[in-house]
Protein backbone atom coordinates (compact mmCIF):
# COMPACT_ATOMS: atom_id res chain seq x y z
CA UNK A 1 0.00 0.00 0.00
CA UNK A 2 1.36 3.38 -0.94
CA UNK A 3 2.72 5.42 2.00
CA UNK A 4 0.38 8.73 2.16
CA UNK A 5 2.16 11.84 3.38
CA UNK A 6 -0.51 13.46 5.18
CA UNK A 7 -3.19 10.64 6.27
CA UNK A 8 -3.28 10.85 9.93
CA UNK A 9 -4.31 8.34 12.85
CA UNK A 10 -5.47 8.57 16.26
CA UNK A 11 -1.86 8.09 17.59
CA UNK A 12 -0.13 10.82 15.11
CA UNK A 13 -2.83 13.43 17.02
CA UNK A 14 -1.76 11.99 20.31
CA UNK A 15 1.50 14.05 20.48
CA UNK A 16 0.18 17.42 19.54
CA UNK A 17 -0.51 19.32 22.22
CA UNK A 18 -3.59 22.15 22.16
CA UNK A 19 -3.31 25.66 22.24
CA UNK A 20 -4.60 27.82 24.68
CA UNK A 21 -7.05 29.36 21.66
CA UNK A 22 -9.26 26.11 21.60
CA UNK A 23 -10.03 26.77 25.16
CA UNK A 24 -13.63 28.20 22.98
CA UNK A 25 -13.78 24.99 20.75
CA UNK A 26 -13.63 22.85 24.12
CA UNK A 27 -16.54 25.22 26.03
CA UNK A 28 -18.32 24.21 22.49
CA UNK A 29 -17.20 20.17 22.99
CA UNK A 30 -18.89 20.70 26.45
CA UNK A 31 -22.16 22.25 25.56
CA UNK A 32 -22.26 19.73 22.83
CA UNK A 33 -22.21 16.86 24.68
CA UNK A 34 -24.25 18.47 27.70
CA UNK A 35 -26.88 18.82 24.11
CA UNK A 36 -26.69 15.01 22.91
CA UNK A 37 -26.41 13.43 26.68
CA UNK A 38 -30.19 13.37 27.54
CA UNK A 39 -31.66 12.34 23.80
CA UNK A 40 -32.63 8.65 24.44
CA UNK A 41 -34.54 8.78 20.85
CA UNK A 42 -32.20 7.03 18.50
CA UNK A 43 -33.39 9.19 15.24
CA UNK A 44 -33.67 12.37 16.86
CA UNK A 45 -30.40 12.10 18.51
CA UNK A 46 -28.59 11.00 14.96
CA UNK A 47 -30.11 14.11 13.69
CA UNK A 48 -29.43 16.10 15.84
CA UNK A 49 -25.26 15.20 15.53
CA UNK A 50 -25.36 15.29 11.71
CA UNK A 51 -27.76 18.56 11.19
CA UNK A 52 -26.46 20.74 14.44
CA UNK A 53 -23.56 19.82 16.36
CA UNK A 54 -21.73 18.49 13.48
CA UNK A 55 -21.77 21.21 11.40
CA UNK A 56 -21.08 24.08 14.57
CA UNK A 57 -17.18 22.12 14.35
CA UNK A 58 -16.68 22.78 10.90
CA UNK A 59 -17.80 19.66 9.35
CA UNK A 60 -19.72 21.11 6.07
CA UNK A 61 -20.36 17.78 5.06
CA UNK A 62 -21.52 14.84 8.45
CA UNK A 63 -22.64 11.08 8.26
CA UNK A 64 -22.90 8.52 10.66
CA UNK A 65 -23.11 5.37 9.61
CA UNK A 66 -23.70 2.61 12.16
CA UNK A 67 -23.33 -0.99 12.83
CA UNK A 68 -25.27 -3.69 12.13
CA UNK A 69 -23.60 -6.79 14.18
CA UNK A 70 -25.46 -9.56 12.52
CA UNK A 71 -24.78 -8.68 8.76
CA UNK A 72 -20.69 -7.32 9.47
CA UNK A 73 -22.12 -3.91 7.74
CA UNK A 74 -22.00 -0.36 8.23
CA UNK A 75 -25.79 1.39 7.39
CA UNK A 76 -26.16 4.97 7.07
CA UNK A 77 -28.65 6.73 9.40
CA UNK A 78 -28.11 10.21 8.83
CA UNK A 79 -26.05 12.29 6.54
CA UNK A 80 -25.82 16.23 5.93
CA UNK A 81 -24.34 18.54 3.31
CA UNK A 82 -24.80 15.42 0.55
CA UNK A 83 -26.70 16.46 -2.60
CA UNK A 84 -27.33 13.30 -2.81
CA UNK A 85 -26.08 10.02 -4.55
CA UNK A 86 -26.68 6.11 -4.40
CA UNK A 87 -23.42 6.02 -1.89
CA UNK A 88 -24.93 8.55 0.65
CA UNK A 89 -28.94 7.46 0.84
CA UNK A 90 -29.99 6.77 4.12
CA UNK A 91 -30.08 2.66 4.54
CA UNK A 92 -27.13 2.42 2.23
CA UNK A 93 -24.49 -0.33 3.45
CA UNK A 94 -20.49 -0.69 3.49
CA UNK A 95 -18.94 -3.86 4.29
CA UNK A 96 -16.54 -4.03 7.34
CA UNK A 97 -13.01 -3.90 6.21
CA UNK A 98 -13.86 -3.91 2.72
CA UNK A 99 -15.62 -0.65 1.52
CA UNK A 100 -14.74 2.82 1.83
CA UNK A 101 -12.78 4.93 4.85
CA UNK A 102 -16.11 3.89 6.76
CA UNK A 103 -14.89 -0.02 6.43
CA UNK A 104 -11.71 0.16 6.97
CA UNK A 105 -12.05 2.59 10.21
CA UNK A 106 -14.60 0.15 11.57
CA UNK A 107 -11.85 -3.01 10.48
CA UNK A 108 -8.78 -0.88 12.30
CA UNK A 109 -10.29 0.94 14.87
CA UNK A 110 -8.19 3.86 14.20
CA UNK A 111 -9.42 7.00 13.03
CA UNK A 112 -8.02 7.93 9.19
CA UNK A 113 -7.93 11.45 8.03
CA UNK A 114 -7.45 11.85 3.96
CA UNK A 115 -6.41 15.39 3.68
CA UNK A 116 -6.47 15.00 -0.01
CA UNK A 117 -9.08 12.38 -0.82
CA UNK A 118 -7.37 11.89 -4.30
CA UNK A 119 -4.70 10.18 -2.96
CA UNK A 120 -6.18 7.70 -0.48
CA UNK A 121 -6.54 4.23 -1.50
CA UNK A 122 -9.96 3.50 0.87
CA UNK A 123 -11.91 6.41 -0.36
CA UNK A 124 -15.28 6.12 -2.18
CA UNK A 125 -15.95 8.74 -3.95
CA UNK A 126 -19.16 10.73 -3.84
CA UNK A 127 -19.65 14.67 -4.11
CA UNK A 128 -17.52 15.78 -6.84
CA UNK A 129 -16.38 18.89 -4.42
CA UNK A 130 -15.21 16.83 -1.93
CA UNK A 131 -11.14 17.20 -1.42
CA UNK A 132 -10.85 16.38 2.33
CA UNK A 133 -12.45 13.79 4.68
CA UNK A 134 -12.30 12.42 8.25
CA UNK A 135 -13.47 9.19 9.30
CA UNK A 136 -13.44 8.13 13.08
CA UNK A 137 -14.79 5.22 15.03
CA UNK A 138 -17.42 5.30 17.52
CA UNK A 139 -16.54 3.09 19.95
CA UNK A 140 -18.05 1.79 23.73
CA UNK A 141 -15.46 -0.37 26.29
CA UNK A 142 -14.15 -1.32 23.15
CA UNK A 143 -16.77 -2.34 20.61
CA UNK A 144 -17.73 -1.31 17.64
CA UNK A 145 -21.11 1.34 17.75
CA UNK A 146 -20.47 3.15 14.18
CA UNK A 147 -18.53 5.53 12.70
CA UNK A 148 -18.77 9.32 11.83
CA UNK A 149 -17.23 11.28 8.77
CA UNK A 150 -16.58 14.94 7.91
CA UNK A 151 -16.06 16.07 4.22
CA UNK A 152 -15.09 19.25 3.09
CA UNK A 153 -14.85 20.86 -0.31
CA UNK A 154 -11.51 22.14 0.78
CA UNK A 155 -8.06 20.13 0.23
CA UNK A 156 -6.70 19.66 4.10
CA UNK A 157 -9.46 21.36 5.82
CA UNK A 158 -8.90 19.78 8.98
CA UNK A 159 -6.15 21.31 11.27
CA UNK A 160 -4.80 18.45 13.89
CA UNK A 161 -6.83 20.50 16.30
CA UNK A 162 -10.20 19.95 14.92
CA UNK A 163 -9.67 16.57 14.46
CA UNK A 164 -8.80 16.43 17.98
CA UNK A 165 -11.80 17.87 18.91
CA UNK A 166 -13.67 15.59 16.61
CA UNK A 167 -12.45 12.70 18.50
CA UNK A 168 -13.33 14.30 21.89
CA UNK A 169 -16.86 14.73 20.24
CA UNK A 170 -17.07 11.14 18.59
CA UNK A 171 -16.41 9.58 22.06
CA UNK A 172 -19.84 11.47 23.65
CA UNK A 173 -21.66 10.36 20.43
CA UNK A 174 -20.61 6.78 20.42
CA UNK A 175 -21.83 6.69 24.43
CA UNK A 176 -25.43 8.87 23.56
CA UNK A 177 -25.62 5.92 20.56
CA UNK A 178 -25.17 3.44 22.19
CA UNK A 179 -27.46 4.53 25.04
CA UNK A 180 -30.30 5.46 22.65
CA UNK A 181 -30.09 2.17 20.96
CA UNK A 182 -30.21 0.09 24.28
CA UNK A 183 -33.46 2.28 25.01
CA UNK A 184 -34.75 1.58 21.97
CA UNK A 185 -34.02 -1.88 21.90
CA UNK A 186 -35.62 -2.29 25.79
CA UNK A 187 -38.38 -0.25 24.41
CA UNK A 188 -39.44 -2.53 21.70
CA UNK A 189 -39.03 -5.56 24.24
CA UNK A 190 -41.46 -4.11 26.31
CA UNK A 191 -44.04 -3.37 23.37
CA UNK A 192 -43.70 -6.63 21.97
CA UNK A 193 -43.80 -8.43 25.36
CA UNK A 194 -46.81 -5.97 25.83
CA UNK A 195 -48.92 -6.87 22.53
CA UNK A 196 -47.86 -10.48 23.41
CA UNK A 197 -49.45 -9.99 26.89
CA UNK A 198 -52.73 -8.60 25.26
CA UNK A 199 -53.02 -11.02 22.81
CA UNK A 200 -52.78 -13.85 25.84
CA UNK A 201 -55.42 -11.98 27.70
CA UNK A 202 -57.95 -11.73 25.09
CA UNK A 203 -57.16 -15.76 24.51
CA UNK A 204 -58.03 -16.30 28.10
CA UNK A 205 -60.71 -14.21 28.65
CA UNK A 206 -62.62 -16.46 25.43
CA UNK A 207 -61.76 -19.45 28.04
CA UNK A 208 -64.28 -17.79 30.54
CA UNK A 209 -68.05 -18.30 30.56
CA UNK A 210 -69.61 -15.37 27.97
CA UNK A 211 -72.86 -15.39 30.22
CA UNK A 212 -74.15 -16.55 33.17
CA UNK A 213 -75.72 -19.84 32.72
CA UNK A 214 -80.21 -20.02 32.58
CA UNK A 215 -81.03 -22.66 35.50
CA UNK A 216 -84.46 -22.32 36.22
CA UNK A 217 -84.83 -21.59 40.36
CA UNK A 218 -81.00 -19.98 40.38
CA UNK A 219 -78.91 -17.30 39.56
CA UNK A 220 -75.63 -17.96 39.02
CA UNK A 221 -72.74 -15.56 37.86
CA UNK A 222 -69.03 -15.13 38.13
CA UNK A 223 -66.05 -12.83 37.89
CA UNK A 224 -62.28 -13.01 37.55
CA UNK A 225 -59.74 -10.44 37.65
CA UNK A 226 -55.98 -11.39 37.26
CA UNK A 227 -53.71 -9.24 39.01
CA UNK A 228 -51.50 -9.35 35.50
CA UNK A 229 -52.76 -9.06 31.85
CA UNK A 230 -53.31 -12.79 32.16
CA UNK A 231 -53.12 -14.94 35.73
CA UNK A 232 -53.98 -18.47 36.75
CA UNK A 233 -57.37 -18.33 37.93
CA UNK A 234 -60.60 -19.26 35.70
CA UNK A 235 -64.03 -20.34 36.41
CA UNK A 236 -66.09 -22.35 34.02
CA UNK A 237 -70.10 -23.54 34.02
CA UNK A 238 -70.27 -26.81 32.16
CA UNK A 239 -73.92 -27.58 31.32
CA UNK A 240 -74.98 -31.82 31.05
CA UNK A 241 -77.55 -32.93 28.96
CA UNK A 242 -79.95 -34.41 31.96
CA UNK A 243 -80.12 -30.42 33.11
CA UNK A 244 -77.19 -30.67 35.77
CA UNK A 245 -74.82 -27.89 35.74
CA UNK A 246 -70.77 -28.46 36.61
CA UNK A 247 -69.31 -25.62 38.33
CA UNK A 248 -65.87 -25.06 39.11
CA UNK A 249 -63.41 -22.70 40.50
CA UNK A 250 -59.60 -23.24 40.27
CA UNK A 251 -56.52 -20.99 40.90
CA UNK A 252 -53.26 -22.72 39.47
CA UNK A 253 -50.09 -21.74 41.56
CA UNK A 254 -47.56 -18.73 40.59
CA UNK A 255 -49.25 -15.66 38.47
CA UNK A 256 -48.43 -14.57 34.51
CA UNK A 257 -48.25 -16.48 31.42
CA UNK A 258 -47.20 -19.55 33.00
CA UNK A 259 -49.92 -19.87 34.98
CA UNK A 260 -52.63 -18.80 32.06
CA UNK A 261 -51.02 -22.01 30.25
CA UNK A 262 -51.04 -24.64 33.00
CA UNK A 263 -54.82 -23.29 33.56
CA UNK A 264 -55.50 -23.53 30.03
CA UNK A 265 -54.29 -27.31 29.68
CA UNK A 266 -56.06 -28.13 33.32
CA UNK A 267 -59.46 -26.21 32.22
CA UNK A 268 -59.40 -28.61 28.72
CA UNK A 269 -58.58 -31.29 30.59
CA UNK A 270 -61.28 -31.00 33.16
CA UNK A 271 -63.97 -30.37 30.48
CA UNK A 272 -62.86 -33.61 28.95
CA UNK A 273 -63.64 -35.61 32.30
CA UNK A 274 -66.64 -34.22 33.41
CA UNK A 275 -68.97 -35.90 31.70
CA UNK A 276 -67.61 -39.06 33.21
CA UNK A 277 -68.48 -38.94 36.70
CA UNK A 278 -69.08 -37.47 40.46
CA UNK A 279 -67.19 -34.80 41.53
CA UNK A 280 -64.89 -36.83 43.71
CA UNK A 281 -64.09 -38.90 40.46
CA UNK A 282 -63.49 -36.28 38.51
CA UNK A 283 -60.58 -34.75 40.16
CA UNK A 284 -59.02 -37.89 41.18
CA UNK A 285 -58.84 -38.41 37.78
CA UNK A 286 -57.61 -34.85 36.77
CA UNK A 287 -55.03 -35.38 39.33
CA UNK A 288 -53.63 -38.58 37.61
CA UNK A 289 -53.07 -36.32 34.74
CA UNK A 290 -51.61 -33.65 36.28
CA UNK A 291 -48.53 -35.29 38.42
CA UNK A 292 -47.98 -37.08 34.82
CA UNK A 293 -47.62 -33.50 33.34
CA UNK A 294 -47.14 -30.85 35.47
CA UNK A 295 -43.60 -29.21 36.17
CA UNK A 296 -42.42 -29.71 39.60
CA UNK A 297 -43.30 -27.17 42.07
CA UNK A 298 -46.44 -26.16 40.24
CA UNK A 299 -49.91 -27.51 41.73
CA UNK A 300 -54.00 -26.21 41.20
CA UNK A 301 -56.48 -25.50 43.85
CA UNK A 302 -60.19 -26.41 42.88
CA UNK A 303 -63.50 -26.64 44.15
CA UNK A 304 -65.55 -28.83 41.37
CA UNK A 305 -69.71 -29.36 42.30
CA UNK A 306 -72.49 -30.60 40.33
CA UNK A 307 -75.49 -29.09 40.78
CA UNK A 308 -78.99 -30.36 40.25
CA UNK A 309 -81.36 -27.83 39.49
CA UNK A 310 -84.88 -30.32 40.46
CA UNK A 311 -83.56 -31.62 43.92
CA UNK A 312 -81.59 -28.25 44.85
CA UNK A 313 -78.43 -30.30 46.11
CA UNK A 314 -74.88 -29.50 45.22
CA UNK A 315 -72.54 -32.22 45.19
CA UNK A 316 -68.79 -30.78 45.39
CA UNK A 317 -65.03 -31.95 45.64
CA UNK A 318 -62.08 -30.16 46.71
CA UNK A 319 -58.13 -30.42 45.82
CA UNK A 320 -57.07 -28.12 48.61
CA UNK A 321 -59.18 -25.22 47.80
CA UNK A 322 -61.10 -22.75 50.34
CA UNK A 323 -64.06 -23.45 51.74
CA UNK A 324 -67.13 -22.48 50.22
CA UNK A 325 -69.75 -19.98 51.96
CA UNK A 326 -73.23 -20.44 52.50
CA UNK A 327 -75.75 -18.02 53.72
CA UNK A 328 -79.51 -20.38 54.25
CA UNK A 329 -82.01 -19.59 56.40
CA UNK A 330 -80.26 -16.55 57.68
CA UNK A 331 -77.12 -18.62 58.81
CA UNK A 332 -73.55 -18.21 57.44
CA UNK A 333 -71.32 -21.16 57.64
CA UNK A 334 -68.21 -22.19 55.76
CA UNK A 335 -68.64 -25.36 54.00
CA UNK A 336 -66.42 -28.42 55.56
CA UNK A 337 -64.87 -31.02 53.54
CA UNK A 338 -62.28 -33.87 53.84
CA UNK A 339 -59.73 -32.06 51.69
CA UNK A 340 -57.38 -33.44 49.12
CA UNK A 341 -54.35 -32.64 48.09
CA UNK A 342 -54.09 -30.05 45.21
CA UNK A 343 -53.83 -30.99 42.03
CA UNK A 344 -50.78 -32.26 40.84
CA UNK A 345 -48.68 -32.96 43.79
CA UNK A 346 -49.35 -36.78 44.25
CA UNK A 347 -51.43 -39.25 43.51
CA UNK A 348 -54.62 -39.78 45.91
CA UNK A 349 -58.56 -39.66 46.17
CA UNK A 350 -60.63 -37.24 46.94
CA UNK A 351 -63.58 -37.04 48.99
CA UNK A 352 -66.99 -35.89 47.79
CA UNK A 353 -69.29 -33.68 50.40
CA UNK A 354 -73.33 -32.30 49.76
CA UNK A 355 -75.34 -29.36 50.68
CA UNK A 356 -79.16 -28.41 50.09
CA UNK A 357 -79.92 -24.75 48.75
CA UNK A 358 -83.10 -23.54 49.91
CA UNK A 359 -84.80 -21.10 48.58
CA UNK A 360 -83.41 -18.12 49.56
CA UNK A 361 -79.83 -19.55 50.44
CA UNK A 362 -76.81 -18.00 48.37
CA UNK A 363 -73.37 -19.75 48.03
CA UNK A 364 -70.26 -18.46 47.39
CA UNK A 365 -66.54 -20.11 45.52
CA UNK A 366 -63.92 -17.25 45.60
CA UNK A 367 -60.08 -17.77 45.14
CA UNK A 368 -57.41 -16.36 47.95
CA UNK A 369 -56.93 -13.24 45.67
CA UNK A 370 -59.84 -12.32 47.19
CA UNK A 371 -59.06 -13.55 51.26
CA UNK A 372 -54.98 -12.67 51.26
CA UNK A 373 -55.66 -9.07 49.46
CA UNK A 374 -53.83 -6.70 52.08
CA UNK A 375 -54.28 -3.17 53.00
CA UNK A 376 -51.49 -0.54 53.30
CA UNK A 377 -51.14 -1.98 56.62
CA UNK A 378 -50.69 -5.07 55.68
CA UNK A 379 -53.88 -6.91 57.35
CA UNK A 380 -55.68 -9.23 55.11
CA UNK A 381 -59.35 -8.58 54.13
CA UNK A 382 -60.22 -12.32 55.38
CA UNK A 383 -62.79 -14.70 56.01
CA UNK A 384 -64.69 -12.90 58.21
CA UNK A 385 -65.08 -9.44 56.20
CA UNK A 386 -65.77 -11.81 53.13
CA UNK A 387 -68.75 -13.08 55.21
CA UNK A 388 -69.78 -10.07 56.51
CA UNK A 389 -70.07 -8.25 52.88
CA UNK A 390 -71.77 -11.57 51.64
CA UNK A 391 -74.28 -11.05 54.13
CA UNK A 392 -75.51 -8.24 52.36
CA UNK A 393 -78.45 -8.87 50.12
CA UNK A 394 -77.44 -6.58 47.35
CA UNK A 395 -74.11 -8.89 47.43
CA UNK A 396 -72.90 -9.87 43.89
CA UNK A 397 -69.77 -11.03 42.40
CA UNK A 398 -69.18 -7.31 41.24
CA UNK A 399 -69.46 -5.97 45.13
CA UNK A 400 -67.22 -8.39 46.57
CA UNK A 401 -64.29 -7.63 44.23
CA UNK A 402 -65.12 -3.90 44.74
CA UNK A 403 -65.12 -4.41 48.77
CA UNK A 404 -61.52 -5.98 48.16
CA UNK A 405 -60.16 -3.05 46.06
CA UNK A 406 -61.66 -0.53 48.32
CA UNK A 407 -60.09 -2.52 51.11
CA UNK A 408 -56.71 -2.12 49.79
CA UNK A 409 -56.62 1.58 49.19
CA UNK A 410 -54.77 1.77 46.46
CA UNK A 411 -52.33 -0.95 46.84
CA UNK A 412 -53.97 -2.95 44.11
CA UNK A 413 -54.92 -6.91 43.89
CA UNK A 414 -51.35 -8.06 44.49
CA UNK A 415 -53.02 -11.95 43.46
CA UNK A 416 -56.11 -12.66 40.99
CA UNK A 417 -58.93 -12.41 42.59
CA UNK A 418 -61.98 -15.05 41.13
CA UNK A 419 -65.84 -15.67 42.90
CA UNK A 420 -68.68 -17.71 41.84
CA UNK A 421 -72.08 -16.81 43.43
CA UNK A 422 -75.03 -18.94 43.60
CA UNK A 423 -78.59 -17.51 44.23
CA UNK A 424 -81.53 -19.85 44.73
Amino acid sequence: MATLPRTMTGEHLASRPLVSSQVDELLKLQKAAQNISSILDLDRLIDKVVNDVAPSFGCVEADIYLHDEERGELTLACAHGCAGCEICGTGNSLKIGKEGMVGYVAATGQMRYAPDVRKDPYYIGCEESTQSEVAIPLHVDGKLIGVFTASHPELDAFPAEQLRLLQALCGYVAVAVHNARRFQEEQHQRQEMSREANEARKIQQALLPRCSPYIPGFAISGLSTPAGAVGGDWYDFIPFDDGRWGLVLADVSGKGMAAALLMSATRGMLRSLANACCPSQVLTKLNELLVKDFPSGRFVTMVYGILDPATRVLRFSSAGHLRPLLIANSQARFLETERGLPLGIGLGEYSEAQVHLPEGSRLLFYSDGITEATNPEEDEYGAERLEHHFRREDASAESILADVRTFADGEGLHDDATVILVKA
